[in-house]
């Protein structure tokens, strides 16, 4: 029993995938919030809100390392909030998202 708990404390490092996400944001006033998640190895994620009273118009760009940036645009209704992804070919080790929105 001993040996069987310490493999399998062995193996718990092994099994998780977190990495770094850095965000810059421009976010020109607007009362806007985000998260990031790590999902996966190869897939990052951001969670915008906009606690404003004005619709904003997002733009993520994710980048890790030498792929190409991945840019997905957002629009979040006031009161409400939109996820982003981005799946790249590489395992990330360092994810950089940069964030600007406007208002619409």
């Amino acid at each position: 029993m001993k040996k069987f708990c310490c493999v399998v404390l062995a193996l718990l490092p092994l099994t998780a995938f977190a990495y770094p996400i850095d965000v810059q944001k421009n976010l020109n006033g607007l009362k806007i919030d985000y998260e990031t998640f790590d999902t996966d190895k190869d897939i990052g994620s951001i969670r915008v809100a906009n606690y404003g009273d004005v619709d904003a118009l997002c733009k993520a760009v994710f980048s890790n390392g030498p792929e190409a940036p991945r840019t997905r645009n957002i629009e979040v209704p006031a009161g409400k909030h939109k996820n982003a992804t981005a799946k790249f070919s590489r395992e990330i080790i360092r994810l950089r998202i940069e964030l600007s929105c406007s208002p619409k």
